[in-house]
């Protein structure tokens, strides 16, 4: 799983998934934690993992790059993923429901640098807001956190004065006390897009046996147990396809971060 958030979060959540998928599947199932974004999709590339939680940017070129890979399940809430712009309470921004071109020459942190609610589709958010000019050209500093719980930490710190963050990791970390409301606040809601999801290696059918796909999508798609599905921020799990994120391709090569 990409490492979008606190460390320790990461580890109960998807270690609660592994033994789910074991107990369902009848086959070892292990969590393999990474350092990066990058790191996630060489893992999968190279074969080290055969299911991955991908952002939708880096779904995207993970499945580039292993032809046949296919995004099999996403959250019900990923169909239509946002990204918040927030802001601390010092810079004087206030909520706005247009996107809020006072955030120009502010200092303004992204999370990680192929993340997509944190950096690739504020990015583009940016970019249609500011014709012409880049986030570095727009900003008095720019800076990329890592992950998303990183983001608000500096903006609620006032390292900077605006951040991208992924919406369900604000709510993950509202409720959990870490948000302090008197310091940082969120500022504009972006449109919707296609954004998490699971995907897996064309070639699991060969080394586990016809039909292993469906059954690891059915797996995923029937999961209940609040105990799982909450250290997501998901109510549940869909069916989806690769098709559902051809915009973020779109999205990717008018940013430059796609050829």
């Amino acid at each position: 799983g990409i490492p979008d958030q606190d460390e320790s979060r990461l580890v109960e959540r998807f270690g609660k998934v592994a033994s789910y998928l074991e107990a369902r599947l009848g086959v070892p199932v292990r969590y393999i934690p990474v350092k990066s974004y990058p790191a996630a999709v060489t893992a999968f590339t190279n074969g080290q993992v055969q299911l991955a939680w991908f952002g939708g940017f880096t779904g995207v070129q993970a499945r580039r790059a292993v032809p046949g890979s296919q995004a099999i399940a996403q959250g019900a809430e990923d169909a239509a993923f946002k990204t918040y712009l927030i802001a601390h309470a010092g810079s004087g921004l206030a909520p706005a429901k247009d996107f809020p071109k006072a955030i120009a020459e502010k200092t303004f942190t992204f999370g990680a640098r192929a993340s997509t609610s944190g950096r690739l589709m504020p990015e583009y958010f940016v970019r249609q807001a500011f014709p012409g000019r880049t986030p570095e050209q727009v900003f008095a500093r720019v800076g990329f956190s890592g992950d998303h719980s990183r983001t608000i930490q500096l903006v609620q710190s006032g390292a900077f004065a605006v951040g991208a963050v992924d919406y369900s990791v604000w709510d993950l970390d509202t409720k959990a006390g870490k948000v302090d409301p008197k310091a940082v606040s969120v500022i504009w809601e972006s449109p919707t897009f296609p954004d998490y999801q699971w995907t897996v290696r064309g070639d699991v059918d060969r080394t586990y046996g016809p039909g292993f796909t469906e059954k690891l999508k059915d797996a995923l798609v029937g999961v209940t147990d609040r105990a799982i599905l909450e250290p997501f921020g998901r109510s549940k799990f869909i069916p989806v396809t690769n098709a559902a994120y051809e915009p973020l391709v779109e999205v990717g090569r008018s940013t430059g971060r796609l050829v």
